[in-house]
């Protein structure tokens, strides 16, 4: 119940330097002190800085938690700080690489979803992993998601079944499929063996049930990627993830011609 001495002042009319005038209302507490509201465009300033910094400190958590788990870091350093405003889109297919990027970011909610995920394919240095990373930093901080490659996947399974592991096989695997975006790099870089295929099959389809999207990232292209991932990931995949050709030449020769 309000003080008898509390009394509503109506309102006036204020301005506020940086958005112009506003209605304030205005209410006396006990007798003599006035409280009047202030800029509602301010107040919501206010709101919403308050609303990013939950979300940057609840991300920063989340990142900490996932890099503890994993023992690695959610982006690797090199990539962090590539956007899609710096990838160099000279020719029609690198902007169609850059849109298919871009486009899955805009509307990752959607592709969230249906679980729908990314095939990057191209040789080393064409820069799929610049559009990834992209797309990663894009989703932060409302969403956390991790960079990895398939050997480090397959080393970190493997990993638990030390004696000592402080670790389970179950809880790795579980953490690599609750990630909002897993990008798994290097695909064909690992030996391939049907061991190697069943660590990674069954990443891809926990992903796969669990509706959660991927990104893979290839210097093979599509019967060569199909012989590392397997047939049973191969067949998941295909029902679920776009194929990105980047087919250019390396960048790395030319940035080294320019740096020199």
């Amino acid at each position: 119940m309000a003080c008898s001495l509390d009394m509503a002042l109506g309102e006036r009319e204020e301005v506020c330097a940086k958005h112009g005038p506003f209605t304030s209302s205005g209410v006396r507490y006990g007798g003599f002190h006035e409280v009047w509201t202030r800029c509602p465009a301010c107040e919501e300033e206010r709101l919403a800085a308050e609303r990013q910094a939950e979300a940057l400190r609840s991300a920063e958590q989340a990142r900490w938690a996932l890099e503890s788990a994993l023992g690695e870091a959610c982006i690797p350093a090199r990539f962090i700080g590539r956007t899609f405003d710096s990838f160099k889109a000279d020719t029609q297919a690198q902007r169609e690489a850059l849109r298919a990027a871009c486009a899955f970011a805009q509307n990752f909610a959607e592709h969230a979803r249906r679980g729908d995920g990314l095939i990057f394919s191209g040789l080393p240095g064409t820069g799929k992993s610049h559009l990834a990373a992209a797309i990663l930093q894009a989703l932060m901080p409302e969403r956390v998601g991790l960079y990895t490659t398939a050997m480090n996947v397959i080393r970190t399974v493997r990993g638990t079944w030390r004696r000592d592991s402080e670790r389970s096989e179950s809880e790795v695997l579980a953490i690599y499929s609750r990630a909002p975006l897993l990008v798994v790099d290097e695909i064909g870089m690992q030996y391939g063996t049907e061991g190697e295929q069943t660590i990674l099959f069954d990443v891809i389809d926990r992903r796969y049930r669990d509706m959660r999207p991927t990104i893979l990232l290839t210097n093979q292209d599509k019967r060569g990627f199909r012989e590392f991932v397997g047939e049973r990931s191969f067949d998941r995949l295909v029902e679920t993830a776009r194929w990105v050709a980047f087919d250019w030449p390396s960048y790395r020769a030319q940035a080294r011609k320019e740096a020199a």
